[in-house]
């Protein structure tokens, strides 16, 4: 039995792919904000050993998100176009 295209259902997942760029942008947004204070923390506190070493774990950890962050968003995005695949043959 073949489903019907209905409306509601194309804007839900309109909305959902928007959704999902919403989140990219907040990692990406949030990978900018850890990066720029470890680099603020070894700019300005390089001679104190505990804020290099901090600057540097930011730096790190800024990169991990914006991966973490790109993978996620790649991975719902293929489920999405599965989704309309199978289900609409868009």
């Amino acid at each position: 039995m073949e489903e019907k295209q209905i409306l509601r259902d194309l804007l839900a997942i309109d909305r959902t792919k928007l959704a999902n760029d919403r989140t990219l942008l907040a990692y990406i947004r949030t990978t900018i904000m850890i990066l720029a204070t470890g680099i603020t923390f070894i700019k300005f506190f390089f001679k104190e050993h505990f804020f290099f070493i901090a600057g540097i774990v930011l730096i790190f950890i800024g990169v991990i998100v914006m991966i973490f962050g790109i993978i996620t968003y790649l991975r719902v995005k293929n489920k999405i176009r599965n989704y309309c695949k199978n289900t609409y043959n868009r």
